[in-house]
């Protein structure tokens, strides 16, 4: 069976337009989540959000698309295409000579990003409310004649579309995988809704909305932005002589089958999806020696995942470092699993441990090393990042340098 490595990577969110701006933001522990600018949040609950506050991936879009191929998709739909672009520029494929046939473009996207404004522009509407544009434009610009399609798993969106293209490669079927997510940019619809079932915190102040697994933490809030991998088998990176970023050693997806918006008692899945996703990879829990928690700042989330965590790597679990990734871009929905896999890749590389900012008041329920407030040093050898979506739908992913 094929070994899946990383060899290429691009993400976008508000602490950054590219990979190297998100991580150096990330563990100087500054912050992307401020007043919402985007919208009137005039009739809202929630009114602080991360949102991306610079147009420069725009200049990335136009130097690989047209401005009519561009006109036929959303802003949030451009994010990914801009991510995907950085991704391939970084993987470093030879476009002319690689055999094309054998890649294949799979995102977790679950909506396009119709909303507000983009309504306003009446032109181009059927491809505008498509959710596979994204990979079809992708698949068209660089000629890749492998599948090209979206799935939806709301927050673990785009880890399911990392697990499928590794099982894609693990099997045979292909050599390379573009993967990834998006999230949406900030809407009325987005925060009425999120507010409704009262998951999104309502706290006005930028500095305390998001504090996960803190004793005041209050529920999540919105971030935007998008992220691409590149999946590719070990033989083809190293026939190519590739840089490798890490290996994609492990990784699991598990239904809950319970509960549209609450996990199951005590993480009870989140355990069995990190327990399946360390056997996948052939180790032991002793082996982690760093957890992205999906650490989302609601009060089941933090203390069930705490509890799952405790659960599966007993006294080992005091030894682990854990950092939410979401303290400083917030929730990016279906592009989670794959920006906070690069986190988790960087930080793998650079042994450094990203913070969890705004953590202030310790629950005494939750007693792991959060990695409170400022970045920590640790030699880092294998690590794994946790996302867990609405509907039950949760996926680990696993990497090793």
């Amino acid at each position: 069976m094929e070994k899946v490595v990383i060899t290429g990577m691009g993400a976008i969110c508000s602490l950054g337009n590219d990979v190297e701006e998100l991580w150096n933001n990330l563990i100087e522990g500054k912050s992307g989540i401020g007043k919402i600018e985007r919208i009137s949040t005039e009739n809202h609950d929630s009114t602080v959000a991360a949102e991306i506050k610079s147009d420069a991936f725009e200049t990335v879009c136009k130097k690989y698309w047209t401005k009519r191929q561009l006109n036929t998709v959303t802003g949030p739909v451009r994010l990914v295409m801009a991510t995907a672009a950085q991704a391939i520029e970084d993987c470093g494929i030879d476009l002319e000579n690689y055999d094309k046939d054998r890649v294949a473009v799979i995102y977790g996207i679950a909506d396009s990003g119709y909303e507000d404004d983009e309504r306003l522009k009446t032109t181009n509407i059927v491809l505008k409310t498509m959710p596979s544009s994204g990979p079809s434009l992708i698949s068209e610009k660089f000629g890749f004649h492998g599948v090209s399609f979206n799935l939806s798993c709301a927050c673990a969106s785009s880890g399911y579309a990392i697990a499928l293209g590794a099982q894609l490669i693990e099997t045979g079927v292909y050599d390379m995988v573009v993967a990834g997510g998006l999230s949406n940019y900030v809407t009325h619809d987005r925060v009425k809704g999120f507010n409704q079932i009262l998951a999104m915190s309502a706290n006005p102040d930028p500095e305390t909305a998001c504090r996960p697994f803190t004793k005041n933490r209050d529920g999540f809030i919105l971030g935007e932005g998008a992220g691409t991998v590149i999946l590719e088998s070990e033989t083809s990176a190293k026939k190519r002589n590739a840089r490798i970023h890490a290996k994609l050693s492990g990784y699991a997806c598990y239904s809950e089958s319970s509960n549209m918006t609450a996990p199951l008692e005590n993480g009870a899945g989140m355990k069995i999806v990190m327990e399946r996703a360390i056997e996948k990879a052939g180790l032991t829990p002793d082996r982690i020696d760093y957890i992205n928690a999906h650490g989302t700042s609601t009060n089941l989330n933090d203390k069930y995942e705490t509890m799952a965590i405790k659960n599966l790597f007993g006294k080992h679990a005091y030894e682990l470092s854990v950092s939410s990734t979401k303290s400083a871009i917030g929730h990016t929905l279906g592009a989670g699993s794959v920006i906070e896999g690069i986190v988790t890749i960087k930080a793998l590389n650079e042994n450094l441990v990203p913070p969890t900012i705004h953590y202030d008041e310790p629950d005494p329920d939750l007693d792991l090393d959060y990695t409170p407030n400022k970045a920590k040093k640790r030699e880092i050898n294998v690590a794994l990042s946790n996302s867990y979506g609405f509907g039950g739908q949760n996926v680990t992913l696993i990497f090793e340098k």
